[in-house]
């Protein structure tokens, strides 16, 4: 029986930006020491622990104590979530984006349970950082140092995310204090969090109509609303149950006549909705992350278990579907990687002018997190029953990553958020030609005639049209630079005012993708990016379908991969991605973009101009033999390069 070779014309070792992360060779260096000392504080402690201990207490649901004291002694998340003006002097102590995000996959990495009491500790933080209470910032600064956690307490079993209609009621009790009675479901570290930030409303107070929820409503209507800090220790505070089996604790509790001092609220009226959505816009924001490190310790253990098995006298590697299996995986890896490093820079770059991250927030919540278990389901394809055994990371990665879009409507909600940018960003102001194309009648000629020499049309349109002068001036960005420095994130807890979504305005998305059309897929996506930019304008949805969210959606997919796709490609232009991988990564955005044309295509409520052209936007990626192989050598080569302590 004779085995084919391991590898055919190996390519180059994978650059940083197309490598996995692999934590017992990772070095850290775009971080500070002590940032740099506190993530390989958390690695060795999971290397020594091994896969074994780990995996017996996910089987087991045995809460993370040994974890927490770790975080405790290091003052981990002390020194990661406490914002430079609480730090008391510590220079290590800052709200930084780009660690925080590391922290995030190298937890997701080892187990999503570990990432999620962070993560609800960061979504429990964001409105007491974001309030005015000066006493509840500082106690929850003391708190932290104390290596305690905090829990998030929005969401209720009859009502979800609908928090209008919230049954978590405060009774005035003089002097400013209450006394809060109700319940919420689905709390992250409710059994031990000692700042449970609630979000609850008055009972001397109207409260807005879910039901009613398009309509424009009084300021004075949301002066019932109310966000207040509980603590999970107090006797008032009744916990119920976990109401999921696994490590971490999502809670379920009741508050029973709890006591609301003055001190404890933390917001009220519409403020308590914007703390709301802007701790969204902080926390959730790690998602992505998350998915990316089990994704990543998936891919190792996958490709080395199907790298070193032998089938029919052929390694499974070498199965055509399955190196088209590992290809696509690879890919969208790598995609997911690139996206999610550029957005980092944008979040840490913003300020009331600059609010592009609320686009690429919310992609990196919904796009990436699903990018992932696109990813996890190729890998499970290649190692089929290998993936159920009981001494395998696979089993934990798969169910968390599955879970991640789906938390709190993830997709639904973003999608919806996403839509409320997408005129802005395909008619970009700062192009005084698009920006034209939203007053003329629409029709398919004209608006590639426009698309195609608005440029050029920019300075004389911006002379002679004020209103596009004004738009013009409001639509210029200096370049992001990378951002790895150690500056405190102070913006994000002082986002403002979360409505005004439509108004955002954006850069040319298209330069970008010009300046990488010798990669043969990029031009090929260009192509359908451009072409939905012409159905939107001269097959624009009509006022039925815009009310329609099944329907927006079907566009919401395909708008959603061009900025997407646009910081993949600035991102591979810092970091030096080869062409061979930016190819493979534009061959699987052309598929899914093609797919979703189809689906467009199929809806029912499509009128027929929107069923022509959305079939023209269906292409076939561009086939290259030789840059296939490169790519499937690289994704193989990662089988050995890392496997977790025993």
């Amino acid at each position: 029986m004779t085995v084919t070779a391991l590898r055919t014309a190996a390519p180059a070792p994978a650059t940083p930006s197309e490598a996995l992360f692999n934590p017992k060779t990772a070095t850290f260096t775009e971080f500070d020491p002590e940032t740099q000392r506190l993530f390989k504080v958390v690695v060795d402690f999971f290397e020594t622990r091994g896969k074994k201990v780990l995996k017996e207490q996910d089987r087991d649901l045995i809460w993370y104590s040994d974890f927490l004291e770790v975080v405790k002694t290091e003052r981990i998340f002390a020194t990661f979530l406490t914002p430079a003006a609480l730090a008391d002097g510590d220079p290590n102590k800052r709200w930084d984006t780009g660690r925080n995000a590391m922290l995030s996959k190298i937890l997701g990495f080892y187990g999503m349970a570990y990432w999620y009491v962070w993560q609800v500790t960061i979504l429990g933080l964001g409105p007491i950082w974001q309030s005015s209470n000066v006493a509840a910032k500082k106690r929850a600064a003391e708190q932290l140092e104390n290596g305690e956690i905090f829990a998030f307490g929005l969401s209720e079993k009859d009502h979800g995310a609908d928090v209008y209609s919230t049954d978590m009621v405060l009774t005035p009790a003089g002097d400013g204090d209450f006394t809060a009675t109700g319940g919420k479901h689905y709390i992250g570290n409710g059994n031990l969090a000692r700042m449970v930030s609630i979000f609850g409303r008055r009972a001397d107070k109207p409260i807005l109509d879910s039901a009613d929820f398009e309509r424009h409503a009084n300021e004075d209507e949301f002066d019932g609303y109310v966000f207040f800090a509980a603590d999970s220790q107090h006797p008032a505070y009744k916990l119920g149950r976990n109401v999921v089996d696994a490590q971490m604790y999502v809670a379920a509790f009741d508050l029973e006549d709890y006591p609301v001092k003055a001190d404890d609220i933390l917001h009220t009226g519409k403020s308590a909705f914007h703390a709301a959505i802007n701790t969204v816009n902080v926390g959730k924001f790690n998602l992505g992350f998350g998915a990316i490190g089990a994704c990543e310790h998936s891919y190792h253990e996958a490709v080395t278990h199907a790298e070193n098995r032998i089938l029919f006298g052929q390694r499974v590697t070498e199965f055509p579907q399955v190196r088209r299996m590992l290809a696509d995986a690879y890919a969208r890896l790598i995609a997911m990687k690139l996206y999610s490093e550029r957005a980092i820079d944008y979040m840490r770059s913003a300020s009331p002018e600059d609010r592009r991250y609320l686009l690429f927030n919310s992609i990196e919540k919904m796009t990436v997190t699903r990018q992932g278990e696109s990813v996890m389901i190729g890998l499970w394809d290649t190692i089929a029953a290998r993936a159920f055994e009981n001494d395998m990371y696979f089993p934990m990665a798969i169910l968390g990553v599955s879970g991640l879009p789906r938390l709190e409507g993830t997709v639904h909600v973003n999608m919806a958020l996403a839509l409320k940018f997408m005129q802005n960003y395909m008619f970009n102001p700062a192009d005084a030609g698009l920006a034209l194309l939203r007053y003329l009648p629409g029709n398919p000629t004209l608006s590639k005639v426009l698309r195609k020499s608005s440029r050029a049309a920019t300075p004389v349109l911006s002379r002679g049209v004020a209103q596009l002068r004004s738009e013009l001036s409001r639509a210029t960005f200096e370049p992001v630079p990378t951002r790895r420095d150690t500056a405190d994130d102070e913006f994000l807890f002082r986002q403002g005012p979360s409505r005004g979504l439509s108004k955002v305005r954006f850069h040319d998305w298209r330069p970008i993708f010009e300046a990488f059309s010798h990669v043969p897929n990029v031009a090929v996506f260009l192509e359908q990016a451009e072409g939905l930019q012409t159905l939107l304008a001269s097959a624009t949805p009509t006022a039925d379908q815009q009310k329609d969210v099944d329907f927006l959606f079907a566009i919401g997919e395909m708008f959603t991969l061009i900025p997407y796709a646009q910081l993949v490609l600035e991102q591979a232009q810092i970091a030096g991605t080869r062409t061979d991988v930016l190819d493979q990564i534009f061959d699987v955005l052309v598929r899914d973009f093609s797919g979703h044309a189809v689906t467009l295509n199929g809806k029912p409520n499509a009128t027929k101009a929107q069923q022509t052209q959305g079939l023209n936007l269906i292409r076939r990626p561009l086939a290259d033999e030789g840059r296939f192989d490169r790519v499937v050598t690289l994704a193989r080569a990662v089988a050995g390069s890392y496997e977790m302590n025993p």
